[in-house]
């Protein structure tokens, strides 16, 4: 049944679903008109909006980036593809593999949202190596593990809500993680979504007749150099350098971890740079695996910046709250968590952001959880939630796994859109009866 239903979402989304640069326009142009129409913002007042906010996004920017760069590089090392392909191996069909990835990705995703996109990605590329499977389904199916991320352990609502001093606290207090991340609603929509996801995927599975199926082209190897190498070409051929520096950086990490330190996006891309540097032995083989992970960053640096500009369009006009508040006014005590989740997915197509929804969205939420009477740590996880749900069909966090995996947004989010309303329907039925 879900395979009959995937079939006219696919070609749906393969016929009208513009590339994502082009959809990032487009968005701007809805963000631009909703707020002088919604907000009565003048034309020149979006205009300053958006292009003061347009650069917003630069750190980050760079941070996806190397999180693209950084795994693949540490994907090309002879250890790591062994292990991958030892992994592989053991899928016995199709099925197997869209199964397999699925787990994989959601366990990663729990664990770290950039070490979920990133593992996720390479090991459906793996996968499709030794496996005759659609390759479209098996990357949506990498990419819809990274819908328990704000679920997990590195879900920026709970933790920032779970820190002393954060910009709520005078208004809700200290949350902690066995209320948001630890409490037994959210633990049971994480299990759901380990037995739904790749359920809900294995059972998208085209017949083998049509499915579309990929080998992605093998990493270069280093170039060769002249036998009568310089002294430059020798240090670039040479262990010690790399295994000097990557060891320190490694060193530095396992301080970082015993003193308490936690896993963020900085940590994970400087442990993918630092194993890469080791593991791939000498600088010329690791700087000819950059050279081919580099290809894929293009959508990253044009659209950010774009995404960078809607937000502020979104928050500064003050569409996001009036976003918000329309459906916290129609809420209940009981209600208000899966209202909350319904808002921060809608909020999500245009501020896809965890700490940037929670900053506009939480000085509506809180007030109205305490008005009714309802669990303000839940309503937190219903914010979370949306953010995490909605980034199924959201290209902004698909773009590194597509560069990864060789894809156009179009080929993957036909899936995901039957994904979407899967985990939507477990996601919300938990927050409104658990």
């Amino acid at each position: 049944m879900l395979n009959r239903l995937s079939r006219p979402a696919v070609r749906l989304v393969e016929r009208y679903l513009p590339d994502a640069y082009l959809l990032v326009l487009l968005l701007t142009l809805v963000a631009a008109a909703s707020a002088m129409l919604v907000e009565r913002q003048t034309p020149v007042a979006v205009l300053r909006m958006w292009g003061e906010g347009f650069w917003g996004l630069l750190a980050f920017s760079m941070q996806m980036l190397l999180v693209l760069a950084t795994g693949f590089m540490l994907a090309s090392t002879p250890l790591v593809k062994a292990w991958l392909a030892r992994l592989a191996a053991l899928a016995r069909g199709p099925g197997s593999a869209i199964v397999m990835v699925s787990l994989v990705s959601l366990a990663a995703s729990w664990i770290n949202w950039g070490f979920g996109l990133v593992v996720g990605a390479l090991f459906a590329r793996e996968l499709a190596a030794q496996v005759r499977v659609d390759y479209r389904l098996l990357v949506a199916s990498a990419y819809s593990g990274f819908v328990v991320w704000h679920g997990g352990l590195a879900g920026s609502i709970p933790l920032t809500i779970a820190t002393e001093g954060h910009f709520m606290a005078d208004a809700m207090g200290v949350v902690p993680t066995t209320r948001t991340i630890f409490a037994p609603y959210n633990l049971a929509i994480v299990a759901l979504l380990f037995v739904v996801v790749p359920l809900v995927n294995r059972w998208m599975l085209p017949p083998s007749g049509e499915a579309v199926l990929h080998v992605p082209e093998a990493e270069p190897s280093a170039p060769p150099h002249a036998d009568a190498a310089s002294p430059a070409d020798r240090l670039e051929d040479s262990r010690w350098l790399s295994w000097l520096v990557g060891l320190a950086g490694i060193g530095f990490l396992a301080d970082h971890f015993i003193g308490g330190g936690g896993l963020d996006l900085n940590i994970v891309n400087q442990a993918f740079l630092m194993l890469a540097i080791v593991l791939h032995g000498t600088p010329r083989r690791l700087l000819a695996s950059l050279q081919q992970a580099v290809r894929g960053g293009a959508g990253i640096v044009i659209q950010f910046p774009f995404y960078a500009g809607i937000m502020a369009i979104m928050v500064d006009s003050g569409l996001a709250a009036t976003l918000s508040q329309g459906f916290v006014s129609i809420a209940t005590e009981r209600t208000l968590p899966f209202w909350s989740f319904i808002a921060g997915g809608a909020l999500n197509l245009f501020v896809p952001s965890g700490g940037g929804q929670w900053a506009v969205q939480a000085p509506i939420m809180v007030p109205a959880a305490e008005t009714l009477g309802a669990d303000v740590a839940k309503v937190a996880m219903g914010v979370a939630w949306g953010d995490a749900w909605t980034n199924l069909v959201q290209p902004f966090w698909a773009l590194p796994v597509l560069a990864l995996a060789g894809l156009k947004a179009r080929d993957i989010m036909g899936f995901c859109l039957v994904q979407l309303l899967a985990t939507g329907l477990v996601i919300g039925a938990c927050l409104l009866w658990l």
